[in-house]
């Protein structure tokens, strides 16, 4: 025979292009993603450097001098900074914060985690949901003036605790005991909130995954543990960034719980936020800028460490179901 399987092909093989996943950098979908970048990404960048960055920036320059707001600025380069680390108020004002932040924050976690773990169980689990998140939509002047009937010496607490037996109740409104109260309240605020927010995302878990555990014999805490903890990471991780962020914000309950129209609550109870209050809207003295924006941007640092650190610990590999 002329033609054998052996002879070579007369035509060069046809060869399909390779189709790289998404497609390469000059498909014409990459172009088109790069033409629409910057109309898509550019006004939200001029609204953050506008509203953002802009307000930083002045607070920095403004932390390096000393002003009033009225007069002219005089330069004083970290002195700012330096009396602030000296200054005692601003030490108790920090280790408050970070009260806040971390004791608040663990006793939320748990009670939430806690919380997660009964509802899911539940048939009625969407009411207790919305009973739970109640008190995220009140405002926080409601609960300094149902503090002030509830706590009250002859209040329904003292009274409850004197029919109970106790004759010497706690003095809950002293000073001693305001930021206990404050973290209290704002534990019993936040719960329902971030409750109502891992409750969201444990309902997008499948199923079976739970039906696996049980038939494996795992109990609630192992399922809990091994199937939810795992499965809902990533939105766990967003709400303790969230309550990192806001914690460090927290003014109007302290100010509610401890003071008055004409005098600040004990110092003893200030965090970071009211010390910067305090400095730029002081009751007997001039105003102190250039101190109040040193501490908000000493705040600022803090809370952003406070941040990477977290999301550095909380990194896991995302888990597809």
């Amino acid at each position: 025979m002329a033609a054998t399987l052996l002879d070579k092909p007369r035509t060069a093989p046809v060869r399909t292009p390779r189709r790289r996943a998404g497609g390469g950098a000059g498909s014409p979908l990459a172009r088109q993603q790069r033409r629409m970048f910057w109309p898509f990404a550019a006004p939200a960048l001029l609204v953050y450097g506008v509203l953002f960055l802009a307000p930083v920036g002045y607070a920095l320059w403004t932390s390096l001098y000393r002003w009033d707001g009225m007069g002219d600025m005089q330069w004083r380069g970290l002195g700012n900074y330096q009396v602030l680390l000296k200054d005692p108020s601003f030490r108790t004002s920090v280790g408050n914060t970070l009260e806040l932040m971390f004791v608040g924050g663990t006793v939320t976690f748990v009670i939430s985690f806690a919380l997660t773990l009964v509802l899911r169980e539940m048939k009625a689990r969407l009411f207790a949901r919305s009973v739970l998140f109640f008190p995220c939509l009140v405002n926080g002047m409601v609960f300094g003036i149902a503090a002030g009937f509830l706590f009250s010496p002859t209040g329904p607490v003292n009274q409850a605790l004197h029919f109970l037996g106790v004759t010497t109740p706690p003095k809950w409104l002293s000073t001693d005991n305001l930021l206990p109260m404050v973290l209290g309240t704002l534990i019993w605020t936040a719960t329902g909130y971030y409750t109502s927010i891992i409750m969201a995302a444990v309902d997008q878990i499948p199923a079976y995954l739970y039906e696996a555990a049980e038939l494996d014999g795992a109990n609630a805490w192992q399922r809990f543990r091994h199937v939810t903890l795992p499965c809902a990471w990533d939105v766990i991780s967003v709400c303790a960034v969230l309550w990192t962020v806001s914690s460090v914000k927290i003014f109007e309950l302290i100010l509610l719980f401890g003071g008055s129209s004409s005098n600040y609550p004990p110092v003893s109870s200030w965090n970071t936020a009211l010390y910067v209050y305090s400095e730029a809207f002081p009751q007997a003295t001039v105003p102190r800028l250039g101190m109040a924006t040193a501490a908000a941007i000493v705040s600022l640092l803090m809370v952003t460490v406070a941040t990477l650190v977290l999301r550095r610990l909380m990194r896991r590999d995302p888990i597809e179901y």
